[in-house]
């Protein structure tokens, strides 16, 4: 099973997990800052100016210049323009490092005709104050630019948005955040800041808004010795260079890292980590008593609401109760919704991580709802609007969540989209000149682990699938003569919606028992005579292949074998005997399809009503038939619970109810053309006053009202019922498997729209470069 890989995957594993310990300092995840550790630089020992009074500052900007010349992440970005001045700004004024000076220059004069032209004259309002500063106390302190020609049109563009910026905009004020009292080391001389408005917009600790940028020009400009003991406390805890922001949130921090590892595919890799991180934070929400979150500093919304939806997101995907009322504070205060309104781009990934947690509704939780509608309406306004986010991979990012919902994506590609964005994949939060990400060290791990742990499952699935393939073929399902050979299908949608073990029995025997569903049911609707449909469901019931020839006899033999093999494995595991169990669920399927070929054979003699289609259409999905003989071999399994075919648990009804109407909306057409019953055309039937379009969105009205009680009953314990934790995701991965299938058209009949996807997970190398 490629033993160099997974030794190979074994020791990253053990690696970052000796950088996660509890021990570990939590700022040292999160890469610092050039920009601020620059002007950290710059601040003087003495009045003489005869060296920095930061030398650890210094050394780290003369270190860390990048091999393009730049500072700062993603070089292809507009962050490093900015960054990568100020560090030439600092080392100039202390006469050192000529070379480091030369090839910065030469990076900011040769690049940033480039860079800008990707922003397609759309900067961020960060951009237009900061970048036009840098240059203007560049050349105040004697450093020589020279832009080429074709660029002054940008720069005198840059710089006129500036100007109209700076005229229509409060030094201090809450229409535009943050405020322009926030960037003091980049406003121009012209821009008179009296030391009194620096003092009176201090921070209690110190600080300038947090940012050690701000507050080491705010400590040259006045001195203040609460603004140097910030500064000195700022680089005794972040000595590697400072953070875009200081101090910052811990929990944040280890939020953002556990939902780095799942959305990398990691999180099977780090179980007791994550589990020991949410713990803690869950203890925290339960023991702080809820605070009027709304009527703290509007400064922390952006954080508070990151951090908040994150937790519930998280938390509940753990089996952890919490209140929604976590995170929907904001909704009541009508001056932080205008906040986030009017800075729209500050708070896109607060934005987008509220909408994210809102996936996770639950029944009556209409706050909720009315986060989901906020957030998406303030996420679609930035999509829209000629934004600086559209010539960004964020951007691209949001439309995404917005058009492919979580309910209906794969993991598995999910995990490919997010390696290969490698500009926005280590991005946490937004800061006030670039973003808070993880440092570049973690973050190199975390990739070089997640795309050897991609690029592995790609290797066992191709393996999988063509032994899968060859069984197909063997039992003779793929050469029927009829009907749809799905193989490649079922396979893929259970490798890439359910996160199992390598070695995993799991996928083999699903993607063997969707397969022989698929058969079965096409051969029930479309090829058999009412005479062969009789005499196989009876033979089902008996268990006995006495009097089947033909198709009939291949399928029977096909699906003993599966029992035998499924039984076995069972037996061996677990010493106990499911054959009853299998026979009983398989023949109660197979009658259900016996039923509705029964009404279509009828002649339209038998309409059934719709809550007799209901019950026997949930039947004839099969959903039940694949998940719970499937979960005998999971762990824990079902090896010690009492399941009868025909008395399922609730989480079991819905699981079959919601992927039985998700194929009636998108098939009608072709089954009222097949003259088969189909709940969207019998609710049509029985409201004559209504169209196809209003019948449609009833059916998707039920799946949405049920959608959050599922969702409750796979997430939640202690409800009526107690499956395993592992049967119940089971549940939950196979329905968003059908979700996928069926969410905006039918892809399961489509030969053409799962091929591009099919590739991607199996077979295509990922593909890591930056944007």
């Amino acid at each position: 099973m490629g033993l160099s890989k997974v030794s190979n995957i074994e020791a990253l594993v053990k690696g970052i997990k000796e950088e996660m310990l509890p021990d570990i300092d939590p700022y040292s995840f999160v890469s610092a800052s050039a920009y601020d550790t620059a002007w950290l630089a710059m601040v003087p020992a003495d009045s003489d100016q005869t060296c920095p009074l930061f030398k650890e500052c210094l050394e780290w900007v003369v270190n860390n210049q990048t091999k393009e010349g730049c500072w700062g992440e993603c070089v292809d970005a507009i962050d490093p323009l900015s960054a990568t001045l100020a560090c030439v700004i600092a080392i100039h004024k202390w006469s050192i490092g000529a070379n480091n000076i030369k090839r910065g220059l030469d990076f900011v004069q040769e690049n940033a005709e480039k860079i800008l032209r990707k922003t397609e004259d759309r900067f961020p309002r960060w951009f237009t104050i900061v970048f036009p500063g840098m240059i203007e106390l560049a050349r105040k302190v004697g450093i020589q630019l020279a832009f080429p020609s074709q660029l002054n049109a940008f720069l005198l563009d840059i710089f006129h948005k500036r100007q109209l910026l700076l005229d229509t905009e409060e030094l201090i004020g809450n229409q535009c955040y943050p405020p322009l009292i926030s960037y003091l080391e980049a406003l121009p001389p012209s821009y008179d800041v009296s030391e009194r408005d620096i003092t009176m917009n201090l921070n209690g600790d110190g600080s300038l808004f947090q940012s050690p940028a701000a507050t080491a020009s705010a400590f040259m400009a006045t001195g203040n010795e609460q603004s140097l003991s910030y500064l000195q406390t700022v680089v005794g805890r972040c000595a590697n260079g400072v953070p875009p922001t200081f101090p910052m949130d811990e929990e944040l921090i280890r939020l953002c890292l556990v939902n780095q590892l799942q959305r990398l595919g990691l999180a099977d890799h780090f179980t007791h980590e994550i589990e020991e991180i949410l713990f803690q934070i869950y203890r925290n929400y339960k023991t702080l008593e809820w605070l009027d979150k709304a009527s703290n500093n509007i400064v922390n919304v952006g954080i508070q609401l990151h951090k908040d939806s994150l937790a519930l997101r998280l938390l509940r995907m753990h089996g952890y109760s919490i209140s929604p009322r976590h995170f929907c504070w904001f909704l009541n205060n009508q001056e932080v919704r205008a906040h986030i309104e009017e800075n729209q781009e500050y708070f896109t990934i607060s934005m987008l991580n509220v909408y994210r947690a809102t996936d996770l509704m639950f029944p009556g939780e209409n706050e909720v709802e009315e986060a989901r509608s906020f957030s998406r309406k303030v996420l679609e306004k930035i999509t829209l609007k000629d934004s600086s986010l559209a010539s960004t991979g964020l951007n691209k990012m949001v439309e995404h969540e917005l058009t492919f919902p979580w309910i209906a994506r794969l993991d598995h590609l999910d995990h490919r989209a997010w390696i290969e964005d490698v500009n926005n994949t280590n991005v946490l939060w937004v800061g006030k000149t670039s973003f808070h990400r993880l440092s570049t060290l973690l973050n190199e791990k975390l990739l070089q682990l997640a795309v050897a742990d991609y690029e592995f499952r790609q290797s066992i699935y191709r393996k999988e699938l063509e032994e899968v393939i060859r069984w197909s073929k063997n039992k003779g399902m793929s050469d029927m003569g009829f009907g749809r050979d799905k193989t490649t299908y079922c396979y893929f949608a259970i490798a890439s919606s359910i996160p199992l073990p390598y070695d995993s029995e799991v996928r083999m025997i699903i993607t063997k028992s969707a397969v022989v569903i698929t058969v079965a049911d096409d051969f029930y609707d479309t090829e058999a005579s009412f005479d062969e449909l009789t005499t196989l469901t009876q033979a089902i019931a008996r268990w006995d292949a006495e009097g089947l020839s033909g198709h009939s006899k291949t399928i029977f033999n096909a699906l003993d074998d599966l029992v035998s093999e499924f039984v076995a494995k069972v037996r061996h595991q677990h010493g106990i005997d499911i054959t009853y169990f299998l026979q009983q669920i398989w023949y109660e399927t197979f009658n259900s399809w016996f039923v509705e070929a029964e009404a279509k054979w009828s002649m339209g003699g038998f309409v059934p009503s719709m809550e007799e289609y209901l019950g026997n259409g949930a039947v004839s999905i099969a959903l039940h038939t694949i998940v719970l003989p499937a979960s005998y071999l999971l762990n824990p399994s079902l090896a010690d619970y009492k399941i009868k075919a025909g008395e399922y648990q609730t989480v079991t009804k819905l699981a079959m109810l919601i992927p039985r109407l998700l194929n009636d909306i998108q098939s009608y057409q072709k089954e009222e053309q097949e003259g088969k019953l189909n709940y969207v055309l019998l609710y049509l039937k029985e409201n004559p006053g209504i169209d196809i379009q209003d019948s449609t969105a009833y059916v998707r009205d039920i799946i949405y009202k049920n959608w959050p009680e599922f969702l409750q009953h796979v997430l939640m314990d202690g409800l009526a019922e107690e499956l395993p934790k592992s049967c119940k995701f089971l549940h939950l991965s196979c329905v968003k498997a059908f979700q996928m299938f069926f969410h905006s058209s039918n892809r399961y009949d489509s030969n053409t729209d799962m091929l591009l996807d099919i590739q991607k997970a199996i077979y295509i190398p990922l593909n890591i470069r930056s944007n």
